[in-house]
């Protein structure tokens, strides 16, 4: 069976709509899994959020390309926890959610702790943003 047949296999079977690119190592070498994830985003099966980190895609409805098939939103923390990176939510986000607040938080952004973040998430201009608390 093809490297790319088993990923596709593997990504069906998978319940999670984010993947990290350490997650296909066992299929085959470096350029191999290369080759075959840059095939399926060609595809349309999987868009790329970031380096070595894709999600399942579907065709949007306006225009027909490959968009995630859920939002950033909620891709992005579980891409983070696939990193080893933990999440929550933003001290506006947290302001809101208690009724401290009743301005909405607008964009995405993600507490990383005392961490510092370089990695960049992003789709189709949306990006997301770190705060460390």
């Amino acid at each position: 069976m093809k490297i790319l047949e088993r990923i596709k296999r593997s990504l069906a079977n998978q319940g999670d709509g984010v993947f990290v690119r350490a997650e296909f190592e066992r299929f085959g070498s470096p350029a191999q899994v290369g080759r075959a994830l840059r095939q399926l985003t060609q595809d349309g099966a999987l868009v790329r959020l970031g380096v070595g980190v894709y999600a399942k895609a579907k065709p949007s409805v306006l225009s027909g390309r490959p968009i995630p098939a859920r939002p950033l939103e909620v891709l992005a923390p579980e891409a983070l926890k696939k990193l080893g990176i933990p999440v929550m939510p933003s001290r506006l986000a947290q302001d809101y959610n208690a009724g401290r607040s009743t301005q909405l938080p607008s964009g995405i952004v993600l507490n990383t702790g005392k961490r510092r973040i370089a990695r960049r998430l992003s789709f189709n201009g949306k990006a997301v943003q770190y705060e460390r608390a």
